[in-house]
């Protein structure tokens, strides 16, 4: 029986993708068997006028090694 645990993280990228990839990138230096990724929340970073970064609340769902 396989148990999954999910944990959140917060990161940023040039776009919502690249936050998205930088999020697992992170995430898999310490954690393994990464199985998806749910956004709770997408927000812009505003400076100037203009949209420098994209910034994703996200949860990170794994499996368990037994």
């Amino acid at each position: 029986m396989a148990i999954a645990k999910v944990i959140e993280v917060i990161s940023e990228g040039s776009s919502v993708e690249g936050a998205f990839e930088a999020a697992v990138s992170e995430a898999g230096k310490t954690v393994k068997n990464i199985k998806n990724v749910y956004a709770e929340g997408i927000q812009a970073i505003v400076e100037g006028g203009k949209i420098t970064n994209y910034r994703v609340n996200v949860k990170v769902t794994f499996i368990v090694e037994s």
